[in-house]
């Protein structure tokens, strides 16, 4: 039997702790993390313990009578120790399933975290969501990332701007610089898209303060000028490019394809993936060509960032046992 605890701000050295050395958990998970947008969420992570000890955390907030996998995090399933097997999964789903009826939660969301990310292999939850949770598949999104150990090679496209961009003495480095970027970024998201970037500036700058080494930025200038940029997000397997823009003269110079030749020929990484993140939109059913496109030009290939739904009522408990 597992003990389930709602998590609060008292067991934040435990919770931290158990995400450093889990199989399948990045620094998103690290409550430094997660809370700097605390006041926007109504948290309701889950601890499980198992014979008195941490054996798993579920990432969540609440809305309503909807439990979801954090909504502040792209991916936040659950979270789980080396001694984590598929049997004590399966029962730790019936078991949930039971707390969260009795809560009155109608309905879970889930975000399980892609396999990409896993340091061990950590599917043990999707499959409790097939045969414990009768669970859905409700939404699909489609990322593209480089397998760094087996490059592909990059199209004729993304050739000739490299080229254009160091005919042009665009030069890319690290730069800490990110309120000269966050302007690129901010113009770009709002005449494009009519949208703003998730994080704001003071929230970016506090993240980066946080974890410098985990949180990096990469430009392009010109004349000292910031024409366009990347900020990554590092993990042990994966680097994973969280936001790219650049300006109406950044792009005309092709400064982003400049910006991923020095990252993916020139910088050294212990990742076994870059990651350029997804190409969707309403919910995973568009696929935005342009924007596959390019990425799939530096020899990205598919990988799916998905989202399940199920009903937890106490009956699921008893999954599908003979």
């Amino acid at each position: 039997m597992f003990n389930i605890e709602l998590y609060t701000p008292t067991y934040l050295n435990e919770w931290n702790t158990f995400v450093a050395t889990s199989k399948n958990a990045t620094f998103l998970f690290d409550r430094n993390y997660m809370d700097y947008h605390a006041n926007r969420f109504e948290d309701y992570s889950l601890m499980f313990y198992l014979d008195n000890t941490l054996f798993a955390l579920l990432p969540a907030n609440k809305v309503s009578s909807v439990l979801y996998s954090h909504q502040g995090l792209t991916y936040g399933g659950l979270i789980l120790n080396h001694k984590a097997t598929a049997e004590k999964i399966q029962q730790l789903f019936r078991e949930l399933n039971v707390y969260l009826a009795q809560k009155g939660f109608l309905k879970v969301i889930y975000k399980p975290v892609p396999h990409i990310y896993h340091q061990v292999p950590a599917e043990e939850d999707l499959y409790s969501l097939f045969s414990v949770c009768n669970a859905q598949l409700t939404e699909r999104n489609l990322s593209s990332a480089i397998d760094l150990r087996n490059k592909l090679k990059w199209s004729r496209d993304r050739k000739y701007g490299i080229n254009r961009c160091k005919n042009n003495n665009i030069h890319v480095e690290e730069s800490n610089d990110f309120e000269a970027f966050w302007k690129v970024l901010e113009e770009n998201l709002q005449k494009k898209y009519n949208a703003h970037p998730i994080h704001k500036l003071k929230e970016i700058e506090l993240l980066k303060d946080r974890f410098p080494e985990q949180i990096k930025l990469f430009t392009a200038t010109r004349n000292g000028q910031v024409l366009g940029g990347t900020v990554l997000y590092i993990t042990p397997t994966v680097v994973h490019t969280q936001y790219i823009s650049a300006n109406e003269e950044g792009k005309q110079l092709r400064v982003i394809d400049g910006i991923f030749h020095h990252l993916l020929t020139e910088r050294e990484w212990s990742a076994s993936y870059f990651d350029f993140g997804t190409s969707n939109e309403e919910d995973g059913h568009i696929l935005v060509e342009p924007l596959i496109h390019q990425k799939e030009g530096f020899g990205g290939r598919g990988i799916c960032y998905d989202w399940y739904e199920w009903r937890p009522t106490p009956a699921l408990h008893k999954g599908r046992e003979s």
